[in-house]
């Protein structure tokens, strides 16, 4: 059992839980991710690390409610525990000094899991600048955590109630155009967003790095659910990634699989995983 050492609501509907899980942080890397179970009828709930302490044990994970299973992890609080927290899986972010600017671009919950990202590239020894973008000023989450351990945030909300009016590509497009050298960039978000980003910097010729947690299932590469086309070849999003070469991602494909789960998402139904997860 993995008890919830601290629960805060972001935004509506947005979570961030600290959990005990020191074995999982002594190995976490950023861009890595989890899966659990609420319960024994739970489904799994493929998570990406949003921060991770080794000398404390705590692992942070942030979640919107989208449908009965984050609705069942919501309900609990401090104190209560998750039954199963395996990780850390999936091929960590490659942490290098670059020859230029990193930029990470986080889209809605998409901010959270660049966080990590952001304060290695950083530690590295990199200019390091967080594009944070939000459909209003009221769900933008973990700005004060970003400022930290980043040169500079630019935000983006599509209302323009905060920062540029407009998406995280027109932030990306003002940074081109005052000059910045930017050697990366690392989205996170929507599949739409990460796809836009894409689209932006190929012709730039922008290194484009995107995390594709967002359409896995069981997060072992059982189910080949994840499964997505990079360049010519077959990969997986849970054992291969989740980050690959935005630019060689096959995003029609993807974004077609992926609205085939749409209706179950939303089923508030009896579900019995048939996938076995051992606690760990």
């Amino acid at each position: 059992m993995f008890t919830i050492l601290k629960k805060e609501e972001l935004s509506p509907s947005v979570y961030a839980m600290e959990i005990d899980a020191p074995r999982v942080a002594k190995k976490a890397e950023p861009g890595q991710f989890v899966v659990l179970r609420v319960s024994e009828t739970g489904e799994r709930i493929p998570l990406t690390i949003a921060n991770f302490d080794r000398e404390s044990g705590r692992i942070l994970i942030v979640f919107q409610v989208i449908g009965a299973s984050t609705m069942e992890l919501a309900a609990l609080g401090e104190g209560d525990a998750i039954l199963d927290f395996v990780g850390p899986l999936g091929q960590p972010s490659e942490i290098a000094k670059l020859d230029g600017t990193m930029v990470v671009v986080g889209g809605g919950i998409g901010v959270a899991p660049t966080f990590p990202i952001a304060r290695a590239m950083k530690e590295a020894g990199n200019k390091v600048i967080a594009i944070m973008g939000a459909k209003t000023k009221d769900i933008l989450i973990m700005e004060d955590e970003m400022k930290a351990v980043t040169d500079e945030i630019v935000v983006t909300t599509d209302d323009g109630s905060r920062g540029i009016k407009g998406f995280v590509t027109n932030a990306v497009q003002a940074l081109v155009d005052r000059g910045e050298n930017i050697a990366q960039i690392t989205a996170i978000g929507p599949v739409i967003m990460m796809k836009s980003v894409a689209d932006a910097t190929r012709a730039l010729g922008i290194k484009t790095v995107v995390s594709l947690n967002p359409i896995m299932v069981d997060g072992t590469g059982m189910c080949g659910g994840c499964r997505v086309t990079v360049g010519d070849e077959t990969k997986f999003a849970c054992v291969d990634g989740p980050e690959f070469d935005g630019h060689l991602v096959d995003f029609k494909g993807l974004m077609s699989r992926q609205r085939m789960y749409r209706d179950l998402e939303a089923e508030e139904k009896d579900h019995v995983c048939r996938i076995g997860l051992g606690r760990k």
